[in-house]
């Protein structure tokens, strides 16, 4: 949603924006071209293989960090106010299709799952060393997986004969558990892991929460999410300023003054074109605010 993200955020020449998720640099490429001489571009990522993808370009600060240390690098780069922030969640495409990363099903290779090499605990650590009620938490959690505690000590018998390394390992330990589609069911297992391993949706309260103090006034947050979880996550902090879509009162009973406009009411979803270039972009909503 390349085109919807660029409008969305109304990019000023002179401004100053964030990209959260540099990845491939596709977005990072779209703001450049409309931003001028004296405008610039803080691009994040905590992968350090994104660094390939960095243009040449005197404009862009790149910082190899998760985006929830967003004020932290900002105060260091002296920029105190941005005019737009964008986040494109999930894995990139790179991460998808390398196989020694560990992101996908199509691949065998080792159970990694971490965004940040630099991580300690792999999907594999998860697997061989959490508790089955451990386990079933991050399942249900993470996965909604319905089947959720069946898993858990499947994975808990199976890790007695041999701990878990490869993909292979546990698609061949929960193949006879699954319900519904298997494909479906093995990309549910596979999100709660990555979830997990990379923190991801605390990472994604703390960008929000720090994204409204960075904002200048009339500045537009643009995030992209790929499923239900960060997806309710981003509508409730755009409405209540908080994850779990409360709407909070001071001591004296008074409803907290919001600071961001919803500027999506439902979604902006990828069009049919889209869908059938990159399949991967059925599930993608895009959700927009502003800072009052």
């Amino acid at each position: 949603m390349l085109p919807e993200v660029i409008d969305a955020l109304q990019v000023k020449p002179d401004g100053v924006y964030v990209d959260a998720t540099f990845g491939g640099g596709g977005h990072s490429s779209a703001i450049l071209e409309k931003l001028g001489n004296t405008g610039k571009l803080v691009a994040f990522d905590q992968d350090k293989d994104a660094m390939r993808n960095l243009p040449d370009d005197p404009r862009v600060i790149f910082v190899h960090a998760n985006f929830r240390h967003l004020s932290r690098f900002l105060r260091l780069h002296k920029i105190e106010r941005v005019n737009g922030l964008l986040a494109d969640l999930g894995v990139s495409s790179f991460q998808i299709d390398t196989a020694k990363r560990g992101f996908s099903t199509r691949f065998d290779g080792p159970l990694n799952m971490r965004m940040d090499q630099a991580n300690e605990n792999t999907a594999a650590d998860v697997l061989n060393n959490f508790s089955k009620e451990e386990l079933q938490q991050i399942f249900q959690d993470y996965g909604e997986i319905t089947n959720a505690r069946t898993l858990a000590g499947v994975i808990e018998e199976e890790r007695r004969l041999k701990p878990f390394e490869l993909i292979s390992d546990l698609i061949g330990a929960i193949r006879p558990i699954t319900k519904g589609n298997p494909q479906r069911y093995f990309a549910q297992v596979f999100q709660a892991l990555r979830i997990h391993v990379n923190d991801e949706l605390g990472a994604l309260e703390e960008l929000l929460r720090q994204s409204s103090e960075v904002l200048v006034p009339g500045g537009r947050i643009a995030i992209i999410t790929f499923h239900s979880l960060e997806d309710r996550i981003v509508k409730n902090f755009f409405r209540y300023r908080n994850a779990e879509g409360v709407r909070k009162t001071d001591e004296f009973g008074n409803a907290e003054e919001p600071v961001l406009k919803v500027i999506t009411r439902k979604p902006i979803l990828p069009g049919q074109k889209e869908i059938r270039d990159n399949s991967r972009a059925r599930s993608a909503k895009l959700r927009v605010a502003e800072k009052i």
